[in-house]
């Protein structure tokens, strides 16, 4: 396994309910993506992997390295995306990268330039290598941290919310980006968009506050959602009377009319057609679930 996650636990304050609590977790190569809604603890995951942030208790193995007591050796392994990640604006595309490169040690100016040719090749920005990174778009700058990330060919790549604010054909180009990437190391995927798991990851693990609700392949996932996915064409009468009973999931207005999808375990109304379940709506159930057990 690339990491294993044992026990851990992370406890901002002592007052508070621990942000992660007793999480074990074994993350392999290829693509993994961790699901889960906003204060579900995937943040604070992300930066005890990253080595930004020390946990309270447990421990977290990289490649058998300890992330406490052995940080450098996990750092020189390891490529962070951050969720909010920026590059100096005056700086081309290019002249970023050489920086980052010396940042993360690699000195000879051969291999320096090699590295960022290859990073800029690896994330379709080689055209652009020349300009300044102050007028990319959005996409072109997640593509940018990709690529700083990737400089030192690290062995686990994790990426915080990948495609928030990019238009659909940058986000289709980020994933294939990363299902590119994850031929030769292992990517972790942080995200509440679920799109972003269902298209690139092999393994997920899905958290809710301070639990992991699961953890295993997506279709595994998605099979606990069948016979618990509807479909139906309502007025906003019946609308209102079907989001009282189930979980809304997606909703097409026509008119007077929409076509609504929705899962639950209560008996649908009768002119309901089973729908075959994808990786939102068992997603969208189980969340649903916990909220009703709470």
């Amino acid at each position: 396994m690339a990491i294993q996650i044992i026990h851990l636990t992370k406890a901002y304050t002592k007052d508070a309910p621990p942000a992660l609590e007793d999480l074990s977790l074994e993350i392999g190569r290829g693509t993994f993506g961790l699901l889960g809604p906003n204060g579900a603890g995937k943040t604070t995951l992300i930066r005890i992997l990253a080595t930004q942030m020390l946990p309270t208790s447990g421990r977290v193995l990289v490649e058998g390295y300890d992330l406490v007591t052995e940080r450098e050796a996990v750092r020189r392994r390891l490529g962070y995306l951050p969720q909010h990640f920026g590059a100096y604006p005056q700086l081309t595309a290019g002249e970023f990268l050489d920086y980052r490169a010396r940042l993360a040690g690699i000195r000879n100016r051969k291999d320096r330039r090699d590295c960022v040719v290859k990073a800029l090749e690896d994330v379709g920005l080689t055209e652009v290598r020349d300009r300044r990174s102050g007028t990319f778009s959005g996409g072109m700058m997640r593509r940018l941290g990709i690529a700083q990330a990737i400089l030192a060919d690290p062995e686990f790549l994790v990426v915080d919310e990948p495609t928030v604010g990019l238009d659909p054909e940058e986000r289709i180009r980020f994933r294939s980006i990363l299902g590119r990437l994850s031929t030769d190391r292992a990517i972790l995927i942080s995200t509440h968009i679920v799109g972003d798991i269902s298209s690139t990851c092999e393994e997920i693990a899905v958290l809710a506050p301070r639990q992991l609700v699961f953890t295993g392949r997506p279709e595994d996932f998605i099979r606990s959602a069948e016979g618990s996915v509807w479909e139906s064409r309502v007025d906003d009468r019946g609308f209102e009377a079907l989001s009282k009973r189930f979980q809304v999931v997606n909703v097409n207005a026509e008119g007077n009319e929409m076509d609504v999808r929705f899962v639950g375990s209560a008996d649908p109304p009768d002119d309901a057609r089973e729908a075959a379940p994808n990786l939102e709506d068992a997603y969208v159930l189980r969340m649903g679930n916990l909220l009703e057990e709470e």
